[in-house]
């Protein structure tokens, strides 16, 4: 936007500028229509003193990426009034005789949690998206918390080293094996920004963070790390220290509150919402301006 003074106007006017251009520009933020379902984020713990303050962080994100959206957070069980269940929230929004919410899992890749969260939701028939896993924004937030600890460099295209730097990363998860197969493709964006070999291993599965390290070093590792492929409620925080402290290997924090898990969460739900019908009127004016427009750009050649 740029600003011009307007003759006899007291102070001046902001009036529309020219749209960046170029692929370094700033993409435009998707409106949510109005009368859109809410959001609902799943989240597959407890709402206790853990889970809540990422989960608030995470809200906030949201509605920084997307003003004005309905967005609530509803958790598998509440130790508070203030802190209510996904059932909840589906009943609330019924009983409101609101559409139904379109509920994201606060979750990277598969975990059990999906099985009851479908079967509720299904209840009060309300979509459930996939989960926010695999892509590119996670093994990015990986890699800023393997940084941030120590463990990799920020940027690998700086010519420095860093001698606590890993070189071989252990991908952990929670959800079992499947979970540990999905992070799987997450794991090969996150070697290619790191340019050391990574693997994937369920924190759930006995021995399988032991073996996954095990594996590194007869492959040539001598600094292994673990790095959680895990945002922090669906995973036991007393996994996550035990598979360090057993493996001896320095770990990595969640990815907790990162805002790419914010953007993630914000554009799984604009990509569920449900296609806007199409206004016949606005669609032939817009046609009938495009094709005036044509007509005088001919004209004038």
């Amino acid at each position: 936007m740029s600003t011009a003074a307007i003759p006899g106007a007291p102070l001046p006017v902001r009036t529309p500028g020219s749209r960046a251009r170029g692929r370094h520009r700033r993409p435009e933020r998707p409106e949510v229509p109005a009368g859109s379902p809410a959001l609902l984020l799943a989240v597959p713990a407890t709402a206790g003193p853990e889970a809540r303050p990422i989960v608030d962080e995470l809200l906030s994100i949201v509605r920084g990426e997307q003003p004005g959206i309905e967005i609530a957070a509803g958790y598998l069980a509440a130790e508070s009034e203030d802190a209510p269940t996904v059932s909840d929230l589906l009943a609330m929004a019924a009983g409101n005789g609101a559409p139904p919410p379109i509920v994201v899992p606060l979750l990277p890749g598969p975990h059990g949690f999906l099985t009851e969260l479908h079967e509720v939701a299904a209840a009060a028939g309300s979509p459930v998206t996939d989960p926010l896993g695999p892509h590119p924004l996670l093994a990015e937030a990986v890699h800023v918390r393997l940084s941030e600890a120590g463990l990799a460099r920020a940027d690998r295209a700086r010519l420095f080293a860093i001698a606590t730097s890993a070189d071989g990363v252990v991908l952990t998860v929670s959800g079992g094996e499947d979970a540990a197969a999905a992070a799987g493709i997450t794991g090969v964006l996150l070697a290619a920004r790191l340019a050391v070999p990574v693997v994937d291993a369920a924190l759930d599965v006995p021995g399988s963070v032991a073996a996954a390290v095990d594996h590194l070093k007869a492959t040539g590792s001598e600094r292994p790390a673990l790095a959680p492929l895990v945002i922090g409620p669906e995973a036991d925080s007393e996994l996550l220290a035990t598979a360090a402290e057993e493996t001896g290997c320095p770990s990595a924090a969640p990815l907790g509150a990162y805002p790419a898990v914010g953007q993630l969460i914000a554009s799984t739900y604009l990509a569920a919402l449900p296609p806007r019908p199409v206004d016949e009127e606005v669609l032939a004016a817009a046609e009938a301006a495009a094709q005036a427009e044509a007509e005088e750009t001919a004209a004038e050649q």
